[in-house]
């Protein structure tokens, strides 16, 4: 699947690697803080498949606390400089809420802004996407990461989070940024329950209705390990380590529903099953 307007479609689905430069973040935190092991993560993941590397300075797992806009552009800065020098194969995203810092990242190279809180923790980006051309995700979330995993609850999730993503959709193109440019995430695990980040991944077809590339984000996330418990019998939640097959399960059913983007963090292994997964759905009996 084409990740922008400019390149050929030719994939049924697009890889988003994760790629945090971060102390903190739930699974990989502190292993690629250092640019040059974050360019090298980077680059692997693009060597396993990945059309785009989401490179982040700032956690925003559940209760994550933020950080400053000089020592997010910093940890960012210069791994997004190195990717843009080491492929032509992939677009870099940064994954931030601030305009400064993706400015920063947009004027190194990177193509996508990955922002979490859909265009509406800085007043200014919606202006600086606009501007750059760039494309942008634009993710549900209750809350902020400090707070949005305090008793989430909604009417009805599915029809919250598509109303809530349309909303910011016409907010995004009335802002300047091209609507063709949009893609949308319904924010699994962004202030949801367990009920909630089922609920969506049950009804992804509503989302996509909307008419934009839907981006789904389980890889390794804590609802996973719950479900992963409940099947074993056990009652510790399997960690992150333990989570592929989850994180596989829930993007191959997304798929089926039709999202098309997969932020995943295991490439390779992702990768396969979705291949499998489109060539049976693709195949003529």
């Amino acid at each position: 699947m084409a990740v922008s307007s400019t390149e050929p479609d030719t994939q049924p689905f697009a890889l988003m690697g994760v790629l945090n430069v971060t102390p903190d973040s739930f699974s990989d935190g502190g292993l690629f803080v250092t640019p040059g092991a974050a360019v090298a993560r980077g680059l692997e993941l693009v060597a396993e498949g990945a059309a785009i590397v989401d490179v982040g300075g700032e956690s925003t797992r559940p209760g994550a606390t933020p950080v400053g806009v000089g020592e997010e552009t910093r940890r960012v800065l210069s791994v997004i400089e190195g990717l843009v020098a080491g492929t032509a194969v992939a677009s870099i995203s940064v994954d931030t809420m601030k305009a400064a810092v993706a400015r920063a990242a947009l004027s190194a190279g990177a193509r996508m802004v990955n922002d979490v809180s859909a265009l509406r923790a800085d007043a200014e980006m919606a202006e600086v996407v606009a501007e750059s051309g760039a494309q942008c995700c634009l993710t549900h979330m209750r809350g902020m990461p400090s707070t949005m995993q305090q008793d989430p609850r909604y009417d009805n999730v599915v029809d919250d989070v598509r109303a809530f993503l349309e909303q910011r959709l016409s907010f995004a193109v009335s802002a300047g940024i091209a609507e063709e440019r949009v893609l949308l995430d319904p924010g699994i695990g962004f202030g949801k329950s367990m009920a909630h980040n089922l609920a969506l991944l049950r009804h992804i077809d509503k989302l996509v209705e909307l008419g934009r590339p839907v981006v789904i984000g389980t890889s390794r996330k804590s609802f996973l390990g719950r479900i992963a418990a409940e099947a074993a019998g056990v009652e510790d939640a399997a960690g992150p380590e333990a989570r592929l097959p989850g994180t596989i399960a829930s993007n191959v059913l997304a798929f089926e529903r039709g999202a098309r983007v997969f932020r995943v963090h295991d490439v390779a292994a992702v990768r396969d099953a979705l291949a499998v997964a489109a060539a049976t759905l693709a195949a003529n009996d």
